[in-house]
């Protein structure tokens, strides 16, 4: 069994920070890489990293191509007939379980190098909240560390 920290408040604190964002259909992949960017600003988060997390078991977050939507629609059509919606296997009571199976597969945090103030992604990424049991008023919370002084 795991020991509980005492005296957490010893650590320094991080500074955090969070979106809200409404999804419109079951599944979709929204670029909420301009709103963590505006986080960012008015924060005045320079050099760290920042790190998104998303507090929801049927949605994830992923860095991926952002310059070409085709790219994210082609990833949901895979996810959507490897993981079909319905399935005679499926145990759990809601109906969603394919919606906990793709958000696991994505996962629930990035991390992204914050640099002079911008998020530092390749050329052609962007960061996407990835929906799906959706349509759904969602959250993802942001924390910062900044980069230690040499």
């Amino acid at each position: 069994m795991g020991t509980l920290l005492k005296n957490a408040h010893h650590f320094p604190a991080v500074p955090q920070a969070g979106l809200e964002l409404g999804t419109a259909r079951r599944a979709e992949f929204v670029n909420i890489t301009p709103r963590l960017q505006e986080i960012v600003q008015c924060n005045g988060w320079k050099e760290g990293i920042l790190t998104a997390f998303v507090p929801h078991t049927t949605a994830g977050i992923t860095i991926q191509e952002g310059a070409d939507p085709d790219v994210v629609y082609d990833i949901l059509g895979w996810l959507e007939r490897t993981i079909p919606w319905v399935d005679p296997s499926y145990r759990h009571g809601e109906g969603n379980t394919a919606a906990h199976i793709k958000a696991s597969l994505l996962g629930s945090s990035i991390r992204c190098l914050l640099e002079e103030g911008r998020l530092r992604l390749g050329t052609w990424q962007a960061v996407f909240f990835c929906e799906f049991d959706g349509p759904r008023n969602r959250k993802v919370w942001v924390s910062f560390e900044p980069a230690s002084s040499p």
